[in-house]
């Protein structure tokens, strides 16, 4: 039997996208539509361009997707910030969620560096 090697950014960004998606529907029963339609994109985001440096076409590309993801990455932290002092979050909940952000944004420019110094 071929075991996979496990894929962390890959796993780890969409359970992010599904953390997002179950805040969104959260926020939306809080009457909250702007700011939590703004944070529904760019944190699901995050893992679809992981995804699509999976394929990427060369090096370059994949550092590329890579560099966006972590732009995307960069965004979700504001929203989440910005609900954090708008008080739509409360402090447990921020804490959590700004944890993985903060993790997601640390591998993913970890991935970045690693590639850049392999080309």
């Amino acid at each position: 039997m071929n075991k996979k090697k496990p894929n962390i950014i890959k796993d780890k960004s969409f359970a992010f996208a599904l953390r997002i998606v179950k805040l969104y529907k959260f926020l939306s029963e809080q009457k909250e539509f702007v700011l939590s339609k703004q944070l529904l994109r760019s944190g699901t985001a995050i893992g679809a361009l992981v995804r699509e440096a999976e394929h990427a076409e060369s090096k370059a590309d994949f550092i590329h997707k890579m560099a966006i993801a972590q732009k995307e990455a960069n965004e979700t932290d504001y929203w989440i910030e910005l609900l954090n002092q708008s008080e739509y979050l409360k402090e447990e909940q921020y804490k959590s969620i700004n944890e993985d952000i903060k993790e997601l944004s640390k591998i993913l420019a970890s991935i970045i560096i690693t590639s850049k110094k392999g080309k």
